[in-house]
């Protein structure tokens, strides 16, 4: 079951999606083009004069053979994650709380013991595996950035390198086989899907199950999130499509269900075909998709929605400038890198943007633009009179934030629909 298209990995560039990443189909069709956007980590240093700097097309494509979306452009891993990437998945509150969860829910349809062996792919600093060592389980990490030696100072036994079939066989070498594998928010991430797959299948015990997490088509389309499609993203995943790939390889669901991380995603379970009773809830999903008609309806729908959304939110950016309004943007997600760049914001628009202290992003500039993001403490210091929420997808918890530290100004939220919101958290006019 080899990749018909050729690899991004090791040629420091790129390469064309001509054939479905899944399936091999030639059958497909584009959704939606959103221009040429820099890698979302690559962030010049404030300050230095502005020189070359990388960007590739980024086009959503549609099968029609396998129904599975996908990125049109591969870029070489090496580009999207150098060893400094900074993602810390222990930082962000909803992903603890949502790794607490998935241990407690998989020891639940995975009875455990101490014997058991649970291996993390893109395991970052340990976070997700912590649940599993405290619970008293044996863990192995898997992790290609230097995320990797936080999470071995923790602790956390882990393997730094990029997941393949040749670092499957290593890992199994040394621990053997497991009785979970799980591969949260990475499982879209990696190209040569079927050698991942066969990577997972050398390291999975005959009875063990896969966990994967991963953004879900269904609610990328129905909220707007166009801003999470860039590069590091190379498919989008609904519970059929995923559902095509793990059959291919003797894996069959038997559970799924939608979970908030991320904007919205869908955590899945496989397990080798009859192993484990398939619970209801996978019936359930897929129905839910068949009446959607991802690709007959929502899809065609997304890209005019996506076009006017830009045009809004550009017109709401038009009125409050008119008045000389200063705006700030809060957080500085990958997302963020997609939405400013598609909808041309530059630092004419946005003084900075604001990060947490200690961010590894404050003293850089914003991907593709010469917008410096700043310590958060000059929101409050400054007081600009609008704050743009390039993290819109939590924007309870940041305005709730955000006013108790001492935010005085209105919150613009760009997506789904471009609003503002006032102090106290209730809709307000520019």
């Amino acid at each position: 079951m080899k990749q018909q298209t050729a690899l991004a990995q090791g040629t420091g560039s790129s390469v064309v999606v001509e054939r479905c990443q899944t399936c091999d189909s030639a059958r497909l069709e584009s959704v939606l083009f959103l221009g040429y956007l820099p890698p979302v980590n690559t962030m010049p240093i404030t300050g230095k004069r502005p020189a070359e700097e990388a960007s590739y097309p980024a086009e959503m494509l549609f099968c029609h053979n396998c129904t599975l979306a996908q990125l049109g452009l591969i870029v070489d891993p090496a580009i999207l994650f150098p060893p400094e990437y900074p993602y810390s998945s222990g930082t962000t509150k909803i992903l603890r709380e949502n790794f607490k969860e998935l241990y407690e829910e998989s020891s639940k349809i995975v009875p455990l013991t101490s014997d058991d062996l649970i291996i993390d792919i893109g395991s970052n600093d340990g976070t997700l595996l912590s649940n599993f060592k405290n619970g008293g389980h044996k863990v192995q990490g898997i992790e290609p950035t230097l995320m990797g030696k936080k999470a071995i100072e923790a602790g956390i036994a882990t393997e730094e390198a990029f997941f393949n079939i040749e670092t499957a066989t290593r890992v199994r070498s040394k621990v053997g086989k497991a009785r979970i594998i799980t591969a949260t928010n990475v499982f879209a991430h990696i190209e040569n899907i079927h050698d991942i797959m066969e990577g997972i299948m050398t390291l999975l015990d005959d009875d063990g199950v896969f966990i994967s997490e991963s953004h879900y088509l269904l609610g990328l389309v129905e909220t707007l999130q166009y801003d999470t499609i860039y590069h590091e993203h190379l498919r989008y995943y609904s519970l059929s499509s995923i559902s095509y790939l793990l059959n291919r390889h003797g894996l069959e669901v038997i559970h799924a269900k939608r979970i908030p991380t991320h904007g919205g995603s869908i955590r899945v379970y496989a397990a080798r075909n009859g192993k484990h009773p398939v619970r209801d809830s996978v019936k359930e999903l897929l129905n839910s998709e068949n009446a959607a008609n991802l690709g007959t309806k929502l899809l065609p729908e997304f890209k005019e929605r996506v076009v006017l959304s830009k045009l809004k939110l550009n017109s709401l950016l038009l009125d409050l400038k008119l008045k000389k309004q200063r705006i700030f943007g809060v957080g500085a997600p990958s997302r963020a890198s997609t939405l400013i760049n598609y909808a041309g914001i530059d630092n004419g628009i946005l003084d900075c943007v604001v990060e947490v202290k200690n961010s590894h992003k404050v003293g850089k500039n914003m991907p593709g633009t010469v917008i410096p993001v700043k310590e958060e403490s000059c929101l409050f210091d400054e007081q600009p009179e609008y704050a743009l929420l390039l993290s819109w997808h939590i924007k309870d918890e940041l305005i709730q934030n955000l006013s108790a530290k001492g935010f005085k100004g209105k919150y613009i939220v760009p997506l789904p629909e471009p609003q503002i919101i006032g102090n106290d958290g209730t809709s307000s006019n520019a």
